[in-house]
């Protein structure tokens, strides 16, 4: 199986000895605590999972600037993105060098996370613009990631963390919410060895569906892993529960049995396009994916991004940093003339005026309707549970 990034074993930071994990808890409740921002306790959830293996914790200020200049920490390690736990106000914590991190997105904010206090640190203007310029390629305030990332407070909390629990993934999605071990051990339990990941914030469509089969194929794949995102996502997007729905009922009528794997992992958006990208496969390879599906503004939002800047950036990251390998893909769609499912860039020129093409808006408008998608659109048992959806919210 392929190995974690930058190790030869995974390292969550998820307490899992019960004794230990009890005692934690019990000390969390005497610690001085914060609640955090949704996105830093994304990160926490991930970290413990074992997805942003190995790092250990929340970065400095001075590793989480180099991290978005030069895709490397400080001690030279790869890393995306920077991973900051920022906050407004330091009073509930003062000093303190051992303090208990809070989850923002559960009634009663139960603790996620104990840290070890290393360094509180006031991030300067210049260095949120510059991370922001470096990790977005914009400062739009509009961009929902650059919102998110600048809404939140100017005083950095470092330092490595014990994870007590997966916010609320862990309960409100008990047969999807996957963490990178678990990945990892049923890839070895079905026996797979060449595993390609496939990552959406949607449902899946036929050309979805079948861009898998054509990965599956061509990269000689025992097995595919769709990893869904089951955390927050800008306004209008499907819930995870009817996303959920939707994927199982696609895998269950149309792939053979032990080849795929439904499951999600906790995490906000970030809508940061190349980066997010890039972070994408990072996790992937922890979890055990040999391979990874890139498609056309991977992870981008509007218009913010490039075609295919979430694929290039791949041939400019650092030697090594990665082992996954990329299946670049281009727009998917059912073309007419050829009576199949198509990469567009793969098409003959005569049959490119001939695509089933709708809008996102079009969709919504028919399944809101009670109308489903041509069939060359949509699997008519996807398109059912989609209309269902939208039928409620009229209701």
């Amino acid at each position: 199986m392929i190995k974690p990034v930058g190790s030869d074993i995974l390292k969550p930071l998820f307490v899992y000895d019960p004794d230990a994990h009890h005692a934690l808890q019990h000390e969390a409740e005497t610690l001085p605590s914060v609640i955090i921002s949704s996105q830093a306790a994304g990160n926490a959830v991930m970290l413990g999972a074992g997805y942003f293996s190995p790092l250990a914790g929340f970065m400095t200020v001075a590793d989480a600037v180099s991290v978005a200049e030069t895709m490397r920490l400080t001690d030279g390690r790869f890393f995306p993105v920077p991973l900051l736990c920022l906050i407004n106000d330091l009073s509930a914590i003062g000093n303190a060098r051992r303090i208990a991190l809070r989850d923002p997105n559960v009634e009663g904010n139960p603790v996620l996370a104990i840290m070890d206090v290393t360094a509180i640190e006031t991030v300067s203007e210049a260095q949120m613009t510059l991370m922001t310029a470096q990790v977005y390629r914009t400062q739009d305030p509009a961009h929902p990631g650059v919102a998110a990332f600048n809404s939140q407070g100017r005083c950095a909390i470092s330092g490595p963390i014990q994870v007590l629990n997966f916010s609320y993934f862990q309960t409100d999605f008990p047969d999807t919410f996957r963490t990178a071990v678990e990945i990892r051990n049923e890839i070895a339990e079905r026996g797979w060895q060449r595993v390609v990941a496939f990552q959406t914030r949607n449902p899946m469509h036929l050309a979805h569906e079948e861009l898998c089969h054509m990965a599956m194929q061509r990269l000689n794949c025992d097995g595919l892993v769709i990893h869904m995102l089951l955390g927050k996502l800008k306004p209008g997007d499907i819930p995870a529960p009817v996303r959920d729905a939707s994927i199982r009922k696609m895998v269950e009528l149309y792939f053979p049995p032990n080849s795929a794997m439904v499951t999600g992992y906790g995490f906000d958006m970030l809508y940061a396009g190349p980066r997010e990208a890039v972070l994408h496969a990072y996790f992937r390879q922890n979890m055990g994916a040999t391979h990874f599906i890139i498609g056309r503004d991977h992870a981008g939002v509007g218009d913010y991004y490039g075609a295919f800047d979430a694929q290039t950036i791949f041939d400019e990251l650092p030697a090594g940093a990665l082992q996954i390998e990329i299946f670049k893909a281009d727009h998917t769609a059912y073309s007419k003339k050829l009576n199949r499912v198509v990469m567009m860039c793969e098409a003959p020129e005569h049959t490119k005026d001939d695509f089933v093409l709708l809008s996102g808006t079009r969709v919504r408008e028919l399944l809101g309707s009670g109308i489903a998608p041509p069939p060359e659109f949509s699997r008519p048992e996807v398109a059912q549970i989609l209309m269902d959806y939208y039928q409620s919210l009229d209701a």
